[in-house]
């Protein structure tokens, strides 16, 4: 029985490592892509100065301690409502469920959000979006919060990768309505993963 624990241990060790491997990998992909999108003039949210300027996003190096193996809790019977933006323009959105996790020695609670539009499109239909603000917004960070994507998981789990946060668009062209994080969503720490603060000087 011993023998067999070890076994079972090694191999979810294993496991572990190789998905943190694997989503290294799709973090470096979406940075990639991310910057490939913002020199493109039809994909760009960029004044049309800015872009032709635009050589990269500045994005902190990634980090494997912010790969992060979250407990999903669904909250099946949420009412829709109406996330306040940047403008006046609101869309709405439904509560979907929970991310609970340890970083840092804290532990820290997330509401995560389904479009109610884009889930009517096939593209988007498993799409959950978590908005978020923490200590490095105003310093390193855009001081309106960050946003990550996320796909409905088949389980109680879900993989979070911080290294994947970006910006909504109002942070590079205040002409974009963006969804403000709620307060719900303040994590009480520094998350130096994903993109940085816009600097034009740094183009």
């Amino acid at each position: 029985m011993r023998y067999r624990s070890v076994i079972i241990g090694l191999f979810l060790i294993f496991s572990f490592q190789s998905a943190f491997s694997q989503t290294a990998k799709e973090a470096k992909a979406f940075q990639e892509k991310l910057n490939k999108e913002f020199r493109e003039k039809e994909t760009s949210p960029l004044k049309e100065k800015d872009r032709k300027e635009f050589q990269q996003l500045a994005i902190f190096d990634i980090d494997t301690t912010y790969i992060i193996s979250a407990n999903f809790k669904r909250t099946p019977f949420e009412k829709p409502f109406f996330m306040p933006t940047t403008t006046e323009r609101k869309s709405m959105y439904v509560k979907y469920g929970e991310v609970s996790f340890v970083l840092k020695e804290r532990k820290i609670v997330l509401e995560v959000y389904q479009n109610q539009r884009l889930k009517t499109e096939q593209e988007f239909e498993d799409y959950l979006f978590i908005p978020f603000n923490d200590l490095t917004n105003g310093v390193s960070t855009y001081g309106g919060g960050r946003y990550l994507d996320l796909r409905i998981p088949k389980a109680n789990k879900m993989m979070l990768d911080f290294n994947q946060a970006y910006n909504p668009y109002c942070a590079y062209n205040e002409n974009y309505s963006c969804p403000i994080p709620p307060e719900e969503n303040f994590i009480e720490l520094e998350i130096e993963a994903g993109v940085k603060n816009f600097d034009k000087k740094s183009k």
